[in-house]
């Protein structure tokens, strides 16, 4: 008797979709965490940050994207790294994308809890964070083009409340502002706010994740990639100089009992509106909408990379199961919550943030060695798209990922210990189980 094909991912994504993921995924960053850079490196040490990560980030997302056209899996960056560097370096690559989508999502949770706990003190911040967990994990198990729609859904609403935001704000808008105390730490500063520069865009890569699921992988993840990086990056732009620019960058850092926020942009709209005005609190409401996207979006991409992982038996088996009626990867999406939630509880927002910089820079480097790899050892690889100016653009890419990782190591070295011990006991564990296998 034949048994019946395993279940598999539908394709039922659309370029406008993707678009609505890629920036659904990022744009709980300009909400919130990007202020914290602020106190490591001020208005002027954070800008110059962001601009070499803005430079980064445009050339990995080119150059991501014609790995994503050319292999259209849901590892990613693990499908990848597996197929030009071997199944080692594969292993790193997926278990490095796993840490980063898994631990950016409770720092997000928490943002939400923040956020909402404006409206209903008397609710704790984490009780509305594990709540939110449960809710979103569970739409994503019930099916990915409903998911996706919702993304799509919120996501224009938060573009639309930053656009609002930054109307209201720029008119109040002044030089002085970004000039004042703009390098409190000297340029030592510069390199310690890397990580929350990062924040700005950490999450785009993520896209990639969904490639077996799109129509048309090779033209529909170009245009995904391209008009989202693009929205971010003006975005990035626009919330910088408008929040900063009303009274300062330590009005949108410290709150007035002087601990930091992770409410930037309604301590800025403060300034002008006061606490109680209309607009003061539709930006919290919407607001809201914008870290929803990116927490719902990262589970999602979340779950396939860890399904990816699952699959090929470099974790658990039944990670890589499909549900048979939702046709998602229910089994990873629960695990992912479990860890995340755990995460949540340590309350400590700026290590996870940082924590999930490490994985995605790890990413970065080892995609773009993947690219070059790839262009030399297979060109007769079918490419619909092939990055401009290569090879300057995957080069960028990686010098600036390594020159990252490195200063982010030297100013948060614990946390880097912790990070790297994390990828020694998989990949300890993971030779284990291959050896006994093969045995």
């Amino acid at each position: 008797m034949i048994s019946p094909p395993a279940p598999t991912l539908k394709r039922t994504l659309s370029p406008f979709l993707l678009w609505g993921l890629g920036v659904g995924y990022v744009i709980s960053g300009m909400y919130f965490g990007w202020n914290l850079g602020l106190e490591q490196g001020g208005s002027g040490g954070l800008a110059i940050a962001t601009c070499f990560i803005i430079v980064l980030y445009t050339t990995f997302t080119f150059s991501y994207a014609e790995l994503a056209a050319a292999i259209p899996k849901a590892g990613g960056a693990f499908d990848y790294a597996f197929r030009a560097l071997g199944s080692d370096l594969g292993f790193i690559a997926g278990m490095a994308q796993n840490i980063e989508f898994i631990f950016a999502p409770p720092a997000i949770a928490f943002a939400i809890g923040a956020y909402f706990n404006l409206f209903f003190p008397e609710i704790p911040v984490r009780a509305i964070a594990l709540f939110a967990y449960i809710l979103f994990t569970s739409l994503n198990i019930y099916g990915v083009k409903a998911a996706a729609m919702f993304e799509l859904f919120i996501t224009l609403f938060a573009v639309g409340e930053l656009l609002l935001f930054t109307g209201v704000t720029l008119p109040h808008f002044e030089w002085s502002h970004i000039r004042h105390n703009a390098f409190p730490h000297g340029w030592q500063g510069i390199l310690a706010s890397i990580p929350f520069a990062i924040w700005f865009f950490l999450g785009i890569e993520g896209v990639a994740n969904v490639a077996e699921e799109v129509h048309r992988p090779q033209r529909t993840l170009l245009l995904g990639f391209g008009s989202a990086i693009l929205t971010l990056v003006v975005l990035c732009i626009l919330i910088f100089l408008s929040s900063i620019g009303v009274a300062g960058w330590e009005a949108v850092v410290y709150r007035s009992d002087g601990k930091t926020s992770d409410s930037p942009l309604p301590l800025a709209l403060a300034h002008i509106t006061g606490n109680n005005h209309l607009l003061y609190h539709l930006l919290i409401t919407v607001g809201l909408f914008g870290l929803v996207a990116s927490f719902h979006g990262l589970i999602l991409s979340a779950g396939r990379a860890t399904y990816e992982f699952g699959k090929v038996k470099f974790a658990p088996e039944f990670l890589g199961k499909i549900h048979p009626r939702f046709k998602t990867p229910s089994n990873a999406l629960l695990v992912n919550m479990a860890i995340g939630m755990i995460a949540l509880l340590s309350g400590k927002t700026d290590q996870v943030i940082t924590l999930s910089v490490f994985g995605a820079l790890t990413l970065y480097i080892l995609s773009m060695v993947s690219m070059l790899r790839l262009r030399r050892n297979e060109p007769s690889l079918p490419r619909p798209f092939r990055v401009p100016l290569y090879p300057i653009f995957p080069v960028v890419a990686l010098v600036i990922s390594v020159l990252s990782i490195i200063a982010m190591t030297i100013y948060n070295f614990e946390l880097a210990l912790f990070y790297l011990t994390l990828l020694v006991f998989s990949y300890g564990f993971f030779k284990l189980v291959t050896r006994r296998r093969t045995s």
